[in-house]
């Protein structure tokens, strides 16, 4: 870990509190982007842009030796819509959002580096801050890309991290290939003819053939994809009728998500999806459309060379027996996948604690907070992983 991170992490720590205890979300960070913009035009950056996908911002800092080099480190700024528990002081005064993912300590980190390098400038090349909105749900590194992130700020690899309750503090995990599964959203809706529930002969029963999808669709997984591929179907809203008895519905309607770790399957599965459920409505007489719903996304995938870099620095910063290079992949999923589709580049995940307390409280829960004792640690890596691609000599 670099001393002057570690000595100066009461000052990191209030910008994380500050940006905790006024939370944005996607799309909405205003308040964030400004004070990320202010600092870096305080520190001297080469160039500060804002206002890309709404309220993002990117940082230019060129080092003091010329090289055609250049990276990308991301940070993303945008809170939760939950309402917070915690009473401490930093808590949200904003009701209804909460840094409930810890993006408030991934910003700070950012930050962190920022402020480091832009004193010494002892690299090689171009660093690109990109402090990114609307993770969550969102797809803000989506827009970014699509408003022209990489042709504006060219660079070699890009990288990314999440603080992540239940791996030890301070403990860098990574793997090569995917690292965090796709996310597909689906609606369903199902129409049939309504009618007596004493005499459903005279109508065309929605929820049969909704309960026929339901039982159908497993099948996907367990008999349409391999058993080395993993994925996950689920249902996770069924809703038909309007509260009676005797009363067959005329319509019925069904959300769920799938989540899998290779973009073939991911297909495969959704295609098979959506020929269950044309055909299953179909064949008792009755119509039915799927619409993927937006912010799906692909599986973030980490590149071979670019994942061997950044386990050399998390070594360089933590020691090599703190970082595991093999990690069993996350089911949840990461909008850094539109980034790692366009540019090389890995995501770690850092340990905010197992203690229970504070660092091992789960993410997207009201009582999280992030840990203010790993801002050094994820900073540091930054820092090296900077000092490491864009060398001097």
């Amino acid at each position: 870990m670099i001393e002057a991170l570690q000595q100066n992490n009461e000052i990191f720590t209030l910008w994380r509190r500050d940006i905790h205890q006024h939370p944005e979300l996607g799309f909405e960070e205003s308040r964030t982007a400004e004070l990320i913009a202010n600092k870096l035009t305080e520190w001297g950056f080469d160039e500060v842009h804002t206002g890309i996908a709404t309220t993002g911002v990117v940082g230019v800092l060129k080092g003091s030796y010329d090289s055609d080099l250049a990276i990308g480190l991301r940070a993303d700024m945008d809170a939760l819509a939950m309402e917070e528990h915690n009473q401490f002081e930093h808590a949200s005064v904003h009701h209804g959002k909460m840094h409930g993912c810890g993006h408030d300590g991934h910003t700070t980190m950012l930050l962190a580096a920022a402020w480091y390098l832009a004193q010494r400038r002892e690299f090689a090349g171009t660093v690109y801050f990109i402090f990114q909105p609307a993770e969550e749900g969102l797809g803000g590194a989506k827009v970014m890309v699509e408003e022209g992130l990489f042709e504006r700020f060219p660079c070699q690899r890009v990288y990314g991290m999440h603080n992540m309750p239940g791996i030890p503090q301070g403990e860098f995990w990574l793997k090569e290939g995917a690292i965090m599964a796709s996310s597909d959203r689906f609606e369903i809706t199902i129409t049939g003819k309504g009618g007596h529930g004493a005499m459903p002969e005279s109508a065309i029963d929605p929820t049969l053939i909704m309960s026929q999808i339901v039982l159908s669709a497993q099948s996907i997984i367990s008999r349409n994809t391999s058993s080395l591929d993993a994925a996950v179907l689920s249902f996770t809203d069924l809703h038909a009728g309007s509260g009676t008895f005797n009363v067959i519905p005329a319509k019925a309607e069904m959300k769920g998500c799938l989540r899998a770790f290779d973009e073939q399957v991911r297909t495969h599965c959704i295609e098979r999806l959506k020929a269950i459920v044309e055909h299953t409505a179909i064949a008792s007489g009755a119509e039915a459309s799927i619409t993927i719903r937006p912010g799906s996304y692909p599986a973030t995938v980490n590149h071979p060379e670019a994942t061997v870099i950044a386990t050399k620095v998390a070594e360089s910063v933590v020691g090599k027996d703190k970082v595991n290079p093999t990690c069993a992949p996350l089911p949840g999923s990461e909008d850094f996948s539109f980034m790692a589709q366009q540019v090389p580049a890995c995501y770690l995940l850092l340990g905010n604690g197992t203690d229970g307390g504070k660092g091992g409280i789960c993410v997207h829960n009201p009582n999280y907070d992030f840990n203010d004792e790993i801002i050094p640690i994820g900073a540091s890596f930054f820092v090296k992983m900077v000092q490491e691609e864009l060398k001097i000599g």
